[in-house]
């Protein structure tokens, strides 16, 4: 790794065990560098001031000075890539969901820190960390302004599809809250997040926008002025049974790399929709919503990414952007607006 600069990572948490283990799974690789440890958010800011890491691990619950606390001041006073260790429990959901509105890029399991899972959390640990370490941070982005430029000549869409992954909770909170009430179209959302998180995203949305969001269910109908959120842990498709199109939550493609899968609900809208189904994918890593992208752009539907100025991580949208299956890219505060003019 000589000539290869390093991510230089800062441990905060209040374990030592946990301190020790990070350190461990993270002394794998070469590209990336533990360059200090704290045990509380006062002595963690402490240390990001004198460090200057790239990366801050952050754990939610600590002594002193709090993980969300420690996190709203280091977004105000020194900006830094931030990924915390949270639980996956309903009410860590609700932490891990606050955390990520305050200014974290992304999150990963603290209840994984154990000897038997350590080689599949170490795996995951040091991919968000290389993903994270050459991550924009952005100022907390604007809510979109409602308002739409004139129509496409494309028909007038009736679904749109939204795929989001690291960065998306803080990314959808912009585009969803920009949709006026009475929005003429349904839209579904696959967001690339833990089981048991879906429902309170959902709830988290649903407060701050103009129309009702929720979680989605197996059978029942899509209706316009509606946004749906894929379940975690299964995927969600579309499918037309008389005159409605209802939702169908099925585990098949089970070897897919994301459940819920972007490609597999892009593509079935594609069917069902045709022309009338667009397609939008947000911030994230790897390239699940290119296909699906791609589906909905050869059955003559519009596509849109956000473009890399804005983005958390560049990898989804670069990837379709790269594969040509986008016909516009555009800033996130935007993204709202493109969306109002093609339905």
């Amino acid at each position: 790794m000589s000539g290869t600069r390093r991510i230089r990572v800062l441990v905060v948490d209040d374990s030592a065990f946990v301190r020790k283990a990070i350190e461990r799974m993270l002394g794998t690789v070469d590209d990336i560098e533990v360059v200090g440890f704290a045990a509380d958010g006062e002595e963690g800011l402490a240390k990001a001031w004198e460090l200057r890491p790239d990366v801050i691990t952050l754990d939610v619950k600590m002594p002193r000075l709090g993980g969300l606390e420690t996190l709203e001041r280091l977004m105000a006073e020194q900006p830094v890539a931030v990924l915390l260790m949270s639980t996956l429990t309903q009410e860590g959901a609700e932490v891990t969901l606050r955390g990520l509105e305050l200014g974290a890029m992304d999150f990963v399991d603290k209840s994984s820190v154990q000897p038997m899972s350590m080689l599949s959390l170490a795996e995951e640990l040091v991919a968000k960390v290389r993903a994270l370490g050459g991550a924009r941070v952005h100022a907390r982005p604007r809510l979109a302004r409602r308002g739409a430029r004139e129509a496409p000549g494309a028909p007038p869409a009736q679904c749109v599809v939204v795929a989001a992954s690291t960065g998306g909770p803080t990314a959808l909170q912009v585009v969803v809250s920009g949709l006026p009430a009475g929005f003429p179209a349904a839209v579904l959302v696959v967001q690339h997040i833990p089981r048991g998180f879906t429902r309170s995203l959902a709830e988290r949305l649903d407060a701050r926008s103009a129309i009702p969001v929720r979680e989605a269910r197996d059978g029942e109908a899509v209706e316009p002025g509606v946004v749906l959120i894929a379940p975690a842990g299964i995927h969600t498709r579309l499918a037309r049974r008389g005159a409605a199109v209802v939702v169908v939550l099925d585990e098949e493609p089970r070897g897919a790399l994301h459940r819920p899968s972007a490609d597999v609900l892009m593509a079935s809208a594609a069917e069902v929709y045709g022309p009338l189904a667009l397609g939008v994918v947000l911030t994230g890593m790897g390239c699940d919503g290119t296909e699906g992208l791609r589906s909905i752009r050869e059955k003559g539907g519009l596509t849109l990414a956000e473009s890399e100025e804005t983005c958390v991580i560049y990898g989804m949208p670069k990837a379709a952007i790269e594969a040509g299956v986008v016909h516009r890219a555009v800033p996130l505060e935007r993204v709202a607006g493109e969306i109002l003019a093609a339905v």
